[in-house]
């Protein structure tokens, strides 16, 4: 009985009445057709969508305890020290004299002594 009432609200009414019109044997093999390909989806949660959030809440943390003075890389391979911190923007200090205004979705990471004291810490 409740595994008609899950087909009734999470499977295809295609599916739904398939399982209602036949016996249990032809219900099992629905089942065993479906297994795979929520083991499929199990798996995938696992080793790709949740390893990717939480890269992504690390980074997001990591931006948001950014300061001026730290050195930072951008994601297209320049290093920089931070000179200027506004909302969404950075003025990045590239070369004595020389500032860039990135966004700061474009930092990829921390670079020198505080990335150093960092890296450490999560040993």
């Amino acid at each position: 009985m409740r595994f008609r009432l899950f087909l009734l609200l999470f499977v295809s009414t295609g599916f739904a009445n398939f399982a209602f019109a036949h016996d249990a044997a032809d219900l099992g093999n629905l089942v065993n057709s479906l297994a795979p390909i929520l083991l499929i989806m199990v798996v995938f949660y696992f080793l790709l969508i949740r390893p990717q959030q939480k890269r992504a809440k690390a980074h997001q943390e990591m931006i948001s305890l950014l300061e001026k003075g730290d050195e930072i890389v951008l994601q297209c391979g320049i290093i920089g020290k931070i000179a200027k911190i506004e909302e969404a923007f950075l003025s990045l200090e590239i070369a004595e004299g020389t500032r860039v205004r990135v966004k700061r979705d474009g930092i990829a990471d921390l670079f020198g002594k505080k990335a150093d004291k960092i890296e450490k810490k999560t040993e």
